[in-house]
């Protein structure tokens, strides 16, 4: 098994705020439709066909997962950014996956009272990331149009517009996007990211035709720093070079996307933008202030850093997983996905979202 390149999202925790219980409060928005790649995959993959098509189904994953261990299509040894973000939100976890849900007849009553996550491991915002072993941001798209068809079907159209403009959109892509491109010049950066924002606003921008107005969106973080990446360096450092083309799309998500979603644009919709680089970046330099003894290596793995092999059932598994930063050799552990999450909803001077927090954009009216 092959597991796609993606990034840590962002671990920095500020002030007091802790985890919040989802039995400790009634949602506060009546959805959640996820659409991402293996950072917010819940099992969408586990039904998709093809030998190559990237798959968390067997041990170590889910070695840690609350309610009993089991592989359930999550790259974390238990909750990812998803699961921790629908808490975050007062429901028990993340939605379930499309295809499970189509393969159970269960999508109209999920999609009614819980959302739908489209998410997939491999994911890109062009449909030429990894093309043919995932289900891209197109595809995802036009998922969530038929998943609208069904739901108006049950319950009408004035309903479902009412019910999806308080639901919350978390999105979650770039990082696949990053690793496919070989740019070899300022002005071939310069054209990437150019395409990753226009066809990334346009996605947006037909959600925002179909109905949804919240919008939570996760940038990607330092993919030059995540173990595999690592390993291809003598010293095991962050390839920098990697770092800065991350940053750089960073701030393109930051500029292309404000202009995209003003306000006088597209009337009614709120968005919140987490810089995970900024978030992660600085927990890289002291990982110890925030309870990890590892930073640099996979949890599940094999050889130097662990990211010589995958994580499969013969690989070396560590002991503590709350205290590694990553969980295999590309995405983060359950502990990490958890400050992640909390982070995103953080009100503060140092907060890592723009213009306004997740928890803002939930409850906004």
């Amino acid at each position: 098994m092959k597991a796609p390149v993606v990034v840590l999202l962002g671990l920095v925790i500020v002030g007091a705020i802790g985890a919040i219980s989802a039995d400790a409060r009634r949602p506060v928005v009546p959805a959640i439709f996820v659409l991402g790649d293996s950072t917010l995959d819940v099992g969408n993959n586990n039904h998709l066909p093809g030998k190559d098509v990237p798959r968390a189904n067997e041990p170590f994953y889910g070695i840690d997962f609350p309610g009993g261990a089991h592989a359930t299509g999550r790259f974390s040894n238990g909750y990812n950014i998803a699961d921790f973000v629908a808490r975050q939100l007062g429901f028990e976890r993340s939605p379930l996956a499309y295809l499970v849900l189509k393969s159970r007849n269960y999508l109209n009553p999920s999609a009614l009272t819980r959302g739908v996550s489209y998410a997939s491991a491999g994911a890109g915002i062009l449909d030429s990331t990894n093309a043919g072993k995932n289900i891209p941001l197109s595809k995802q798209v036009s998922y969530f149009a038929s998943t609208k068809a069904e739901m108006e079907a049950t319950w009408g159209n004035h309903k479902v517009s009412k019910l999806l403009a308080s639901s919350f959109f978390l999105l979650g892509f770039g990082s696949n996007d990053l690793f496919q491109s070989r740019p070899k010049s300022e002005a071939d950066v310069a054209v990437l990211y150019a395409t990753l924002v226009s066809n990334y606003s346009a996605a947006i921008t037909d959600l925002y035709g179909m109905g949804a107005r919240k919008f939570g969106i996760i940038s990607p973080g330092p993919v030059g720093c995540v173990p595999r990446v690592r390993l291809l360096n003598a010293t095991g450092a962050c390839n920098d070079g990697m770092n800065r083309l991350t940053m750089g799309l960073a701030a393109a998500f930051k500029s292309g996307l404000a202009t995209t979603l003003s306000p006088t644009r597209l009337p009614g919709l709120t968005y919140s933008l987490a810089d995970s680089f900024a978030g992660t970046r600085a927990n890289f330099d002291n990982p110890q202030a925030v309870g990890f003894v590892n930073a640099d290596s996979a949890c599940c793995g094999s050889g130097r850093l662990g990211a010589e092999g995958e994580c499969t059932r013969n690989a070396t598994l560590c002991s503590d997983r709350d205290v590694y930063a990553f969980f295999d050799n590309v995405h983060p552990s359950q502990r990490a996905a958890e400050l992640g999450a909390q982070a995103l909803f953080v009100d503060s001077p140092t907060q890592i979202t723009a213009p306004i927090s997740f928890k803002e954009l939930a409850h906004e009216r």
